[in-house]
């Protein structure tokens, strides 16, 4: 009986599968893909669609993800957890929320930070949802809100060389050593990774604080070399 635990992955974007794979490689789990750029793409660009339409797709697609036998699921896609109604799903499997650890590290900085993003689409969800974490845990944010503009179009066409480009390019140009920075999007981390290798400023994202999470979470071992 195969008792290697499963976990599904909904994703807005074909590039967050790799990020999510390489991060869990070492760890004895089975990752279930499943990637939906349609909805990401009409909730940032089609103005007739609305809200209720987008929280019904995303309920939708959980309660799909759970009838496939996972043990968790997990949402990569600021947006999707913006728009997640959690409370009229039907299943009862346990949803990880990409930003939540993410949220933790950042409510815990008490001195001016930096959040980024790429998506204008994502910010208001993703803020809002910060705000409610900090107030429920007592926390004082001193955040200054930038979205780097005219990048986030390119991930969607699949660009995404370019798109780390333009995310090192400003990241370069505003880090400072005496500055705390992340970025929000699972989507902006590898450029993230890159400018803080180059400069040695360490950059916060969302990736690092998640896998930590998950692997408490499920309770899930690294593989063991040999046989």
């Amino acid at each position: 009986m195969d008792l290697k635990r499963k976990l599904g992955c909904l994703h807005a974007h074909y590039s967050n599968i790799d990020y999510i794979e390489k991060a869990l490689s070492s760890y004895d789990i089975e990752l279930i893909h499943f990637v939906d750029p349609a909805l990401m793409h009409r909730v940032t660009f089609d103005k007739t669609f609305k809200a209720a339409d987008a929280q019904n797709k995303v309920k939708q697609q959980i309660e799909w993800i759970a009838q496939c036998n996972v043990d968790a699921i997990l949402i990569t896609c600021t947006n999707y957890i913006a728009v997640l109604q959690e409370e009229e799903l039907s299943t009862s499997i346990p949803i990880y929320k990409i930003d939540e650890p993410y949220f933790e590290i950042i409510s815990n900085i008490k001195q001016p930070q930096t959040i980024l993003f790429t998506n204008p689409a994502t910010v208001n969800g993703t803020m809002e949802r910060l705000n409610q974490y900090a107030s429920k845990h007592k926390k004082t944010l001193n955040i200054d809100v930038i979205v780097i503009d005219n990048t986030f179009e390119l991930i969607m066409k699949g660009l995404k060389q370019e798109y780390d480009r333009e995310i090192s390019k400003y990241l370069s140009k505003i880090i400072k050593r005496d500055k705390i920075i992340s970025v929000a999007q699972l989507s902006m981390v590898d450029a993230a990774k890159e400018v803080e290798y180059m400069t040695s400023n360490p950059i916060i994202n969302p990736l690092d604080t998640l896998i930590s999470s998950v692997v408490s979470q499920l309770k899930i071992d690294k593989i063991t070399g040999g046989i």
